[in-house]
């Protein structure tokens, strides 16, 4: 199958008992056993399987041609149980411009578990190899980051990776499946933040990993079974839903992202654009080579450099929501200082790039000429 067609079938089979195009929500939390250890179908408890999660789960295995899907609470559920897999004395190298939330697990709830993290720009890939060892572990990247949109070469850090067999995992969320494999360029790990773009409707809290290896795939599962972060089954419902538009609701989101972007890269009172799109941004290459679009996240700052400009301008939207999340088929607009990003220190922010005059834009699926028309009235 091709990637549409997957969207809407890949993995999928209709409900054996009545036929139901659609799986059922199958609203329980145990199953009925004929004998003890003997359970009548498949299923015994649904922290460990549900039907309805497990339809999820076989979707998102199949549009990132993995061999294993998982549905978690969150997509910090999701990197939570990952880094399960290590212990003390391991390291793990991850890009210096993560999500917030990413950023805040990794330095904060794991800075006592004797597991060494390292941040480092994977674009200067011999710095980025000068910091394996031994007991390095893990590589995480996010491509493209948030909110800077930079990006990292998945191809040419598998390489690297392979070669000194350390697990790759890589944050999918920005480019969604339909833009971008990671497991086809030599990934090990898919993460998605399934609350975004998978979801698409801003109305579910839901978490993926999807692995290449199925032995892996076991492995995880069984922590995630053991701790315990599974999706109910009503929201997996809801994201298998979301999955089922994907390709239709982010080819929108490229084509209206990329007239944002070229409005405002043309506009007097913006200083910088962060679009991968813009033959100016500096990862334009990368991007054309590993993704085949570019996405509905822009990020840009004002000329003036000030914080109360970019308050100024997001309290005077009116189509874009000022909100938190991104990826769902509304506009949102955010400041990520002080907002998505608040939990990385000021210090932090400034080294990476994150100023107080930086706005984030989810730009979605309604008409262009309306959106345009909101961010001009803004500006004004």
């Amino acid at each position: 199958m091709k990637f549409n067609t997957k969207t809407i079938h890949g993995g999928q089979h209709h409900e054996k008992v009545t036929g139901a195009v659609m799986p059922p929500v199958f609203q329980t939390s145990t199953y009925v056993q004929s004998s003890p250890g003997k359970p009548v179908g498949d299923y015994e408890y649904s922290r460990a399987a549900n039907p309805t999660r497990t339809a999820l789960e076989d979707a998102l295995a199949s549009i990132e041609n993995g061999a294993r899907g998982l549905a978690f609470s969150s997509g910090l559920a999701a990197t939570d149980c990952l880094l399960r897999m290590f212990k003390a004395g391991d390291e793990i190298i991850a890009m210096d411009d993560l999500y917030g939330g990413t950023y805040r697990l990794f330095t904060r709830l794991y800075k006592d578990s004797g597991i060494k993290f390292h941040f480092v720009d994977m674009n200067d890939l011999e710095k980025f190899q000068s910091l394996i060892n031994e007991n390095t572990k893990l590589v995480w990247v996010e491509t493209p980051t948030n909110p800077l949109m930079k990006l990292a070469d998945i191809a040419a850090i598998a390489q690297i990776t392979k070669k000194h067999s350390i697990l790759f995992a890589v944050d999918n969320t920005f480019a969604t499946p339909y833009l971008q494999k990671p497991l086809d360029l030599g990934a090990d790990i898919v993460m998605h933040s399934a609350t975004k773009y998978l979801g698409g409707h801003s109305d579910v809290i839901a978490g993926a990993l999807i692995i290449k290896d199925k032995a892996l795939g076991e492995e995880l599962h069984f922590k995630q079974f053991a701790t315990g972060a599974t999706l109910g089954p009503m929201d997996s419902f809801l994201v298998l839903r979301g999955i089922k538009t994907l390709h239709l609701r982010v080819q929108r989101h490229c084509e209206n992202g990329e007239k944002v972007a070229a409005y405002l890269d043309n506009h007097p009172l913006v200083e910088r654009v962060y679009y991968p799109g813009l033959a100016s941004h500096p990862f334009h290459e990368i991007a054309k080579k590993q993704m085949s679009g570019f996405g509905g996240m822009v990020t840009f700052t004002f000329k003036s450099g000030k914080k109360e400009d970019a308050i100024k301008f997001l309290e005077n939207l009116k189509v874009f929501t000022l909100a938190e999340s991104l990826g769902g088929v509304e506009s949102l607009a955010n400041h990520p200082a002080l907002m998505t990003h608040a939990s990385i220190p000021e210090d932090k922010r400034k080294e990476v790039g994150i100023s107080d005059d930086l706005v984030r834009l989810s730009v979605g699926i309604e008409d262009i000429e309306d959106l345009l028309a909101d961010l001009e009235q803004a500006f004004k």
